[in-house]
């Protein structure tokens, strides 16, 4: 059966919300797989590992699988401390988002994230050589090339199906800048943006969403339409990133699709009745710029 996968928490939430949210998700029947771990800034680390043990082992009892994923983003020592830390980790799955922490793994199994962009079979077979057992597809890729890419792979394929995408990360911190503050004296201020700041055009028109160091997409991926299909191609997961809506509503919306059980436009406008203000996009899948949304005719 395929199965759906809970991204890492992207935003800056405080640790108490951060943790009430994943004990929701530990009753969402649903989910499968849930990420737990700072992908994109880690000043926000310590805020975040505190409550790491407690949410384990919540998930770990509802039967979820438990993923720890790892910095975008490696620059300093302390950053690459925490990296072998986490490679070092007894007992749970660890993502790599840095291609350094692939490296760490030595060979141990491990899940090869979105942001090391794996565009073709050679990168899929280097990483799986070097242990990945599944692999995160970038968000770019069109269907073509998930299901060649899926034919190739030794190990399951994952691809981002929910929520605004991480496109690209920095060593600047744009939400502090647009501020006024610097990075160092950033203030957490990505904080006060929960699901990312809206970036628009000199027109006024909205395009990239920023979160921290991070560039996202101003839209909402959503590939309901097209889960079967891509499920048909070789997928054997796909993944939805967290944000500030009934997660598990829409985990029962995809969930409700891939087995049949609801049809997918009805699926859509119920998405975006949980989504109040999302704009969405499927374009990547059709091999059309990514913020255009596309009609299923897969």
């Amino acid at each position: 059966m395929t199965s759906l996968t809970l991204g890492p928490v992207l935003f800056n939430w405080k640790p108490e919300a951060l943790r009430d949210f994943y004990f929701r998700m530990a009753d969402c029947p649903d989910l499968d797989t849930i990420h737990l771990g700072e992908v994109v800034c880690s000043k926000r680390t310590p805020f975040v590992e505190p409550i790491i043990p407690e949410v384990i082992e919540r998930l770990t009892q509802a039967g979820k699988e438990v993923v720890l994923s790892s910095l975008a983003l490696i620059m300093s020592d302390r950053e690459l401390a925490q990296a072998r830390d986490l490679a070092a980790a007894d007992g749970v799955l660890v993502e790599a988002n840095d291609i350094s922490v692939a490296a760490l793994m030595q060979g141990r199994p491990f899940v090869a994230g979105p942001l090391l962009n794996i565009y073709n079979e050679g990168t899929l077979a280097s990483l799986e050589a070097m242990g990945a057992i599944r692999t995160c597809l970038p968000a770019e890729l069109a269907a073509d090339a998930v299901a060649s890419l899926a034919a190739k792979a030794k190990g399951e394929i994952e691809v981002q199906a929910f929520g605004r995408l991480p496109l690209a990360i920095s060593a600047r911190c744009y939400a502090a800048r647009a501020r006024n503050l610097t990075k160092d004296g950033c203030q957490y201020v990505c904080a006060d943006d929960r699901d990312g700041m809206a970036v628009e055009t000199l027109d006024e028109v909205p395009f990239l969403a920023v979160n921290g160091t991070q560039t996202m997409s101003y839209h909402h991926m959503s590939l309901l339409g097209e889960l079967a299909d891509l499920a048909s191609r070789g997928v054997d997961r796909f993944r939805l990133w967290p944000h500030h809506v009934a997660m598990d509503a829409v985990a029962g919306l995809f969930r409700a699709v891939l087995d049949g059980k609801l049809d997918a436009d009805e699926a859509t406008d119920r998405l975006a009745d949980l989504c109040p203000g999302a704009e969405f996009a499927n374009g990547y899948i059709y091999g059309q710029p990514g913020h255009q949304y596309v009609e299923a005719d897969l």
